[in-house]
């Protein structure tokens, strides 16, 4: 994989022009933004073109709009963006820097065979919102955490943008097992993989390997030609089994609403 032709490729798709669902997406001359419209979530800057003259106040400007509407926002920022120091003056002027992530592409024609062959455990893709319930149980058990907002984001996503997210469950003995989700964001190349998370008691038994392949073989006859994960350190070297590569890292920057 040649990242100076996939970079951009990245950037267009999954951070200047992606849209999601209940967000409206605003573009300025130094950033693109994404305004929370559910009263729910949080907003985002996914993309920003800056220099070392202009950084800080952007920053700012950004700080300020989304003070003036109380929400708080995500600045994604990518270890290419520049000015070189962005991370830093992000920090300084407040932002929390949370973990940095992998960011994790698979061109589908280079997949491994593997992807391609049919699922040997039960796969079932939700459409009724009551069963978003079994995506919760298996989240809560693997994190121990309230997982109610993925309820309203993605039952939300399902009643008003189901031709862009495809949700899974793996079961075993019809108990839920393992759960992951798709984002085909609109006139993309890319989609976004999420959740992939098996409890505890299920793992090793080929679940996360089953709901990877449904989820390339959905992608490959959907026409999609890439598959992109924001993975964790305990993620990367199982994606990279499979033909993932990592193009950047990433660092979510958090920024809390003054109270």
């Amino acid at each position: 994989m040649n990242k100076s032709q996939i970079i951009p490729l990245y950037d267009q798709d999954q951070r200047k022009n992606v849209e999601y669902p209940d967000a409206r997406r605003e573009v300025t001359p130094t950033v693109v933004r994404h305004i929370d419209t559910s009263d729910s979530g949080e907003g985002y800057v996914t993309y920003s073109q800056l220099n070392e003259t202009n950084a800080d106040d952007v920053i700012r400007e950004q700080v300020r709009f989304f003070e003036s509407i109380g929400q708080a926002f995500e600045w994604k920022l990518y270890d290419y963006d520049r000015p070189p120091d962005l991370k830093e003056r992000l920090e300084s002027h407040g932002f929390l820097i949370e973990e940095e992530e992998a960011i994790m592409v698979l061109d589908l024609e280079d997949a491994p065979e593997v992807l391609w062959q049919p699922a040997h455990q039960t796969v079932q893709r939700i459409t009724n919102l009551e069963k978003l319930s079994d995506v919760l149980t298996v989240q809560q058990q693997v994190w121990d955490e309230d997982f109610s907002w993925l309820s309203r984001y993605l039952g939300s996503a399902l009643q008003k943008y189901p031709e862009q997210m495809s949700v899974y469950v793996a079961y075993v003995s019809e108990h839920p097992a393992s759960a992951a989700w798709t984002y085909f964001p609109k006139h993309s190349q890319f989609a976004s993989l999420w959740g992939g998370s098996t409890v505890s008691g299920f793992r090793k038994q080929g679940l996360y390997t089953s709901l990877l392949a449904v989820r390339a073989q959905e992608a490959r006859d959907r026409g999609v030609r890439f598959l992109t994960v924001d993975a964790s350190d305990m993620s990367r070297p199982i994606l990279e089994k499979f033909g993932f590569e990592r193009i950047a890292y990433s660092y979510p920057c958090k920024w809390e609403v003054k109270s």
